[in-house]
């Protein structure tokens, strides 16, 4: 019986050893389970937010400095080819005149005429007093340009003019709008007579009848300054 005794205790030692470290892993000692990730503070977001902005903004000036650098060399090398054609060699530049002439009748008086080379404008006159009719010739442009293709483009509005039985036209506005493309040849002065005529006869109808044409003459550049500009009345 003792025997026996012994035996239980030392078996009951023994099963206190084999379950301590369970009870031993829920004590205070226990290392505690790793925590879910946290996630991000709201001003660490809108840093984050900040920091993308300011990226596009650098981006977006960047940019904008290339542009400014393209135009800046655009204008350099405009204003070289500019002084180049203007103010060097006659044999590599050309000439322009360009002249408004009216062949009109009676019927039309000429009220205001508008002139583009190119696109850009270089005349432009509105009149009351029948003073454009007056003058049957008058200069419009007279410069150097760069040689090769150009265009004039004009607008002339006239309005009617009649007695007796052709006291309706009064109240009557022609628009004529033309344009022509001219060469201009290096070392040459290329004249460009615009001419506002009637075009047709009495058979015609009026709004018909106001037409353009363009005569061009082309002489070697002497290379003397442009003469004033002069008028035909």
């Amino acid at each position: 019986m003792r025997f026996a005794s012994s035996t239980l205790r030392v078996l009951a030692l023994a099963g206190t050893a084999l379950w301590a470290p369970a009870f031993a892993q829920q004590g205070p000692g226990a290392v505690a389970a790793p925590a879910p990730a946290a996630t991000a503070p709201a001003d660490r977001q809108a840093q984050t937010a900040d920091e993308a902005f300011n990226t596009r903004v650098r981006t977006l000036d960047e940019q904008v400095v290339d542009l400014k650098e393209k135009v800046y060399r655009s204008k350099a090398r405009l204003q070289l080819l500019q002084e180049t054609v203007l103010g060097g060699d006659l044999s590599t530049g050309a000439r322009a005149v360009l002249l408004h002439r009216n062949e009109m009748g009676d019927s039309f008086v000429l009220e205001s005429v508008a002139y583009a080379l190119d696109g850009a404008p270089i005349y432009t006159r509105t009149d009351e007093n029948e003073e454009l009719s007056k003058r049957q010739e008058f200069e419009i442009f007279n410069g150097r340009i760069v040689p090769g293709q150009h265009q004039v483009a004009v607008q002339l509005v006239y309005r009617g003019h009649g007695y007796g039985v052709f006291s309706y036209l009064e109240g009557y506005r022609f628009k004529v709008q033309s344009s022509y493309t001219f060469n201009a040849e290096p070392g040459k002065v290329t004249t460009v007579r615009v001419v506002g005529f009637e075009n047709g006869g009495v058979t015609t109808d009026l709004q018909d009848r106001p037409a353009v044409r363009y005569d061009i003459e082309s002489s070697r550049d002497s290379g003397k300054p442009p003469p004033a500009a002069s008028e035909t009345k």
